[in-house]
């Protein structure tokens, strides 16, 4: 009878387990883009997995006397991480990463994938599998979620675990799992050059200025838009990335998203993760409790603990890894034509160009030979850029074919063909307001786009044609992700990297003064621009939103820095933005340079420079 009822219950659950794991391969498959009503299918495989983790719980006994494995509660626990996850991707809302990171977090502590902790003699390939694909997918979570020492921790096991595989199992090849590995430590090392630095995220207590806040109260606008969606993408040849996020797009994801106090980061004992009672979701995807049961649940509402109430929703993020053109057109689409109205979208595209196919741009900029670099330039890419930009036309018109000339390069090998992004392809949805960040070595192919929108001029962010290094020899460009990116997402960093100096260099006091240089010198540009008569509207309608007006303060000093470190301003090596700003905060404007001079001094690498009578 006994077994007649154990019978009963494991069929039960492996029917459970087979519909939850139908419904989630329906919401797996979801685009992570759009506005599109999916919270419907979220809620039901939600219910699925609390239907099927509570009824494990409650016939734990009788569930294991008929073979069920630890990893398998650990596959379900896994999945709920997945889907909380999935929906991060989605929503861009903290508490689904926090969730995610709750459950993955618990995994690891309870050992659910480990042999040892099963009373198994053996460890079964399958099993390994799937305790590499819950590391590579909890490295993921904790790296996105910018737990450092986690991720330190999760990589060196999961180095372990591989070699591990390729000892026990020597009839597998686990090549595949040895790149991810490399992956890893190659974004650690480059994610953590520099160690005493400030979240990439927007943090209110070192990005918003108390000097200039009356200032942005008072601002006001004919037309103010609000920042709600973002496309991030990044193709490069041989890029720094882990899994499907590159070192690019990962930079530009956390500067568009909030930085939660210190409080909220404090890691809980580990007894507290788990939940005395179970829980099921309700109507809204929360979750609420149903008895006093114990059932040792893990908590999956601990974001409401994690996350920081008060601070504003992130921007929705759609980042898509390596997409055809056709792909990321699609995606454009759609989201232009979701966006609520009043709203902007920000579109970030990192990708060689047209010139990266030329050896005109396989080299940078050396400060450090400034002096004698005159006759050094090459002045083929300039020459280039000069056909394509705005001003080119015929009879008082610009040519069609200035919008086809040069491209952004989607895909692995080749020219142009249906891999070529060109500008003429983002007209069409300039009817809809775009804050368009370029950065590429053909970027300046996209100056074109001002002035020919089709009914809301486009904000312009291009990137400089070359990289600028004081020792370019001592810098593996391909290694340490796109410089004008990094000036917009960590100015400080990218200012330390371009003139060769490491965090190892100074201690956490030195680098917190050059970081409070900076914040007095981005607090005084924020009150010029918001008393400049001359602000162009493209910039006014944007300038209440913290992220966007922080990438206008970091682009103001990227662009300034660069006219005093590369030889002869040349076009080249200098980023643009169109509509002009205000020329009280230009490139040589005294109130911008002399913020640059405080903070080269201050670094004792002024020599790097040459400033307007200094």
């Amino acid at each position: 009878m006994a077994k007649k009822e154990n019978d009963v219950v494991s069929q039960t659950f492996r029917a459970l387990v087979e519909s939850a794991d139908r419904k989630f391969g329906r919401v797996r498959d979801l685009p992570l883009y759009g506005r599109a009503p999916q919270n419907h299918y979220f809620q039901k495989v939600f219910k699925a997995y609390m239907r099927l983790w509570k009824y494990q719980q409650e016939n734990r006994s009788k569930l294991v006397d008929s073979g069920l494995n630890r990893w398998e509660i650990g596959e379900i626990a896994s999945r709920i991480g997945q889907l909380y996850f999935n929906q991060y991707m989605r929503s861009s809302e903290a508490r689904f990463l926090v969730e995610a990171y709750v459950f993955y977090e618990a995994i690891l502590e309870r050992k659910y994938f480990d042999a040892r902790g099963s009373g198994k003699p053996k460890v079964d390939v399958g099993v390994r599998f799937k305790e590499l694909r819950f590391y590579a997918r909890f490295l993921l979570v904790a790296l996105i979620f910018n737990k450092v020492d986690m991720v330190r921790l999760l990589a060196e096991r999961f180095k372990g675990l591989v070699d591990d595989s390729m000892t026990k199992f020597r009839e597998t090849n686990f090549k595949e799992w040895k790149l991810v590995v490399q992956e890893i430590f190659r974004f650690m090392e480059v994610g953590t050059a520099f160690t005493n630095v400030r979240p990439l995220r927007y943090c209110a207590l070192f990005d918003s200025h108390p000097a200039s806040r009356p200032y942005l109260a008072r601002f006001h606008a004919r037309k103010i838009v609000k920042f709600r969606d973002a496309l991030l993408t990044s193709y490069h040849r041989n890029e720094v990335k882990f899994a499907e996020l590159t070192l690019d797009t990962y930079r530009m994801m956390q500067c568009l998203e909030w930085e939660p106090s210190g409080s909220f980061y404090q890691k809980r004992p580990v007894e507290s993760v788990y939940q005395k009672h179970p829980v099921e979701s309700n109507e809204n995807g929360t979750v609420i409790d149903h008895s006093g049961a114990a059932s040792g649940l893990i908590d999956i509402n601990l974001a409401a603990d994690l996350t920081d109430p008060t601070l504003p929703p992130n921007p929705r993020k759609a980042v898509l890894y390596r997409p055809s053109v056709t792909h990321l057109l699609a995606v454009m689409a759609t989201i232009c034509e979701e966006l609520p109205p009043e709203t902007i979208v920000l579109i970030y595209l990192s990708a060689s160009g047209k010139a990266a196919h030329s050896n005109l741009s396989q080299s940078g900029s050396s400060g450090g030979s400034r002096k004698s670099s005159k006759d050094k330039v090459v002045s083929g890419v300039y020459g280039e850029d000069k056909s394509s930009a705005p001003e080119s036309h015929c009879n008082g018109k610009r040519e069609s074919s200035d919008y086809y000339d040069n491209y952004l390069w989607l895909g692995p090998r080749g020219y142009g063909g249906s891999n070529a992004l060109y500008p003429g392809d983002i007209i069409p949805f300039t009817r809809r307001p775009l804050f368009l960040i370029i950065d590429s070595d053909s970027s300046h192919a996209f100056k074109v786009l001002h002035g020919a929108e089709r009914g809301e001029p486009a904000a312009l962010l291009l990137s400089p044609l070359k990289p600028a290094f004081k020792n370019l020899s001592a810098v593996d460009t391909s290694h340490c992700g796109s410089q004008f990116t990094f000036f917009l997402t960590a100015p400080l960093q990218a200012f330390c990297q371009m003139v060769g100096l490491t965090s190892a260099d100074s201690d956490m006091d030195f680098y917190n003064d050059a970081e409070e240089i900076l914040s007095i010198a981005f607090s005084e540009w924020e009150v010029i621009i918001c008393t400049s008569k001359g602000l162009d509207l493209v910039w006014a309608q944007v300038l209440s939103d913290p992220f966007l007006r922080r990438l206008i303060l970091r682009f103001i000093f990227c662009r300034s820095v660069l006219s005093v470190f590369c030889p002869l301003e040349d076009e080249q090596y200098l980023p643009i933005c169109l509509p002009h700003l205000p020329n009280s905060v230009s490139a040589r404007s005294e109130v911008v340079q002399s913020a640059v001079f405080r903070l080269a001094n201050h670094l004792k690498v002024a020599d790097c420079f040459q400033f307007d009578d200094r």
